[in-house]
């Protein structure tokens, strides 16, 4: 079994892989050729008496498709809560109080054939791409094509994956508008990518101006609340979304007229929104604007080969509304497969994880 860090995991593995692999195992779950669990949180009574009000949590997802031919269980050992900036928006907050100043996370992938584990990988650099790639595969399939405007909301390691991945499936975007509520963040993340990307990424002090005018807006930050005004939506906009209720923190980043105007909106798990009665999703359901039948998951319309959006001026909405254990299994496995080509990681008997008895 091999173990492979964050490290390892950064020299192996590209944008461009992980929007490949997750490409395939979505089409594979829309075709029942996958699996995968609903992302569950439990928050245990256990604070951290120097942060009050950050609790345990402990949150896992499980799941594969046959073309990894692993299955993948992610877990993270968390003490989470919410934070307030001095701008005053509330924000999500993992603290790092593992041994070393550090976090818990570690996705272990089980071969589907021999059932013995085959690697323990570190969770957040996949976590990241994971992400932003799910989001880039959305605004392939339903934002038009001659969009050369984006918006950006976020300037963090989320952001930054979102407007790589952006860039992958939208080569033709000429310029970025960056919004965060802490003016030194957006102007130093605009500054740095618009030096990697040679793109025009501007910081922009009003979040009206990252909506107005860009085809693409995309919400990549850890907010409790909306981050802008669906009313500022123009005709054709696509808008991406990561945060939905997750069962125990009622946080979004889109309010009830960024749906509500939305002519569709496909998320990522249909499950989930139920799972975690995700009400930011259902509300225009429950006004009979919409019927549950119209919201479609991601992998129908990757594998639906009519177009997924209607005309030029509808309004299309992709809320990435969960994590996925498939995400995992499929990263995880293109990332063992490079490893062992390449010889990275550390190798650790399989032995140590078999047992001659079953209970």
């Amino acid at each position: 079994m091999r173990i492979l860090s964050n490290a390892d995991v950064e020299q192996l593995l590209s944008p461009q892989d992980v929007l490949d692999v997750l490409e395939v195992a979505y089409r594979e779950l829309a075709q029942n050729r996958g699996h995968n669990r609903p992302r569950n949180h439990t928050y245990f009574p256990v604070e951290d008496e120097r942060y009050p009000g950050f609790r345990f949590r402990f949150k896992s997802q499980e799941g594969g498709n046959i073309s990894s031919g692993v299955w993948g269980t992610r877990i993270t050992s968390d003490m989470v809560g919410v934070e307030t900036l001095p701008t005053g928006e509330k924000r999500r907050r993992l603290l790092p109080v593992a041994p070393g100043g550090n976090y818990v996370g570690l996705v272990t992938l089980f071969s589907l054939t021999e059932l013995a584990p085959l690697a323990i990988i570190h969770d957040s650099v996949i976590q990241k791409y994971r992400v932003g790639a799910t989001t880039a595969l959305g605004i392939r399939e339903m934002a038009r094509e001659d969009v050369t405007v984006a918006g950006m909301f976020g300037a963090g390691w989320q952001a930054a994956a979102h407007l790589e991945t952006l860039l992958l499936v939208r080569p033709d975007i000429e310029e970025i508008r960056v919004f965060s509520p802490t003016r030194e963040r957006r102007e130093k993340f605009a500054a740095d990518w618009a030096e990697k990307t040679g793109r025009n990424v501007v910081a922009v002090d009003d979040p009206k101006q990252a909506v107005v005018g860009c085809g693409i807006v995309t919400a990549a930050t850890a907010a409790m609340d909306p981050v802008f005004d669906g009313n500022w939506i123009e005709p054709g906009t696509h808008v991406s979304c990561i945060t939905s209720p997750d069962g125990t923190a009622t946080r979004r980043e889109l309010d009830d007229t960024a749906f509500d105007r939305a002519g569709r909106i496909v998320v990522f798990s249909r499950e989930q929104v139920h799972h975690d009665k995700q009400f930011d999703i259902l509300g225009p359901v429950e006004r009979g604007l919409k019927k549950w039948e119209d919201i479609q998951e991601l992998g129908d319309i990757l594998d639906d080969p009519a177009p997924a959006r209607s005309s030029d001026d509808e309004i299309t909405i992709f809320a990435n509304n969960t994590g996925m254990g498939i995400q995992f299994a499929a990263v995880g496995a293109k990332i063992l497969e490079l490893a062992e080509e390449r010889d990275l990681g550390h190798v650790i008997p399989t032995e140590w994880f078999v047992e001659d008895t079953t209970p």
